[in-house]
């Protein structure tokens, strides 16, 4: 019996934070079994090009298959569609707010929505400061609903580092819940004091 490869969705909203989606991207192309399920938001290929002067072709060029976020008919829009799960990097309050209420109006909605429903982990890279009543209820009800919220929370005992630095820890992270491992993510050792 065959079993088919491990495959992950990863979706990118317009929320501010282009380069989680991309040093996501650029971590998974270099493991190997991992085949990756691309949809871009057209805010997020906006934002792209406002915060990291990068096109869609970008992200599009390290993805195993690129989904129009448009195309609810998508092989990810259908439970049969087996997958490790989805991560949604970075996830705008607008697509949590989508997430969390059930409205399935474009593919990343939809592909979130399935995720749920099969209870596959779909994690949320939430990217907003400061928070509001709304953004606290929805992300409450997307982890009653069986999401993971997990903002872009840099790991401080890393010490002085740079932003590329924390930026691929965080994204480290992330893939850490999908028991994805990538080489260069820094672990907790415990303190030497006794």
């Amino acid at each position: 019996m065959s079993f088919p490869p491990q495959r992950l969705v990863i979706a990118v909203s317009g929320a501010s934070g282009s380069l989680l989606g991309l040093r996501l991207l650029q971590l998974l192309h270099r493991v190997a079994g991992w085949e990756t399920h691309l949809v871009l938001s057209s805010a997020a290929v906006l934002t792209a090009k406002l915060e990291l002067n990068e096109t869609r072709e970008t992200f599009e060029a390290l993805a195993t298959q690129v989904h129009s976020n448009k195309d609810i008919g998508a092989s990810i829009a259908s439970g049969s569609f087996r997958t490790a799960g989805m991560v949604v990097i970075p996830c705008s309050m607008n697509t949590l707010s989508s997430i969390a209420n059930g409205a399935s109006s474009n593919l990343i909605t939809r592909a979130a929505d399935v995720t749920l429903k099969e209870r596959r982990k779909l994690v949320l890279v939430t990217r907003e400061a400061p928070l509001n009543l709304i953004h606290l209820r929805n992300m409450t009800l997307a982890t009653e609903a069986g999401a993971i919220i997990m903002p872009p929370v840099p790991s401080f005992y890393l010490g002085p580092c740079s932003l590329d630095d924390a930026v691929t820890q965080v994204v480290g992270r992330v893939l850490d819940q999908f028991n994805i491992d990538v080489p260069g993510i820094k672990r907790w050792q415990g303190s030497a004091q006794e």
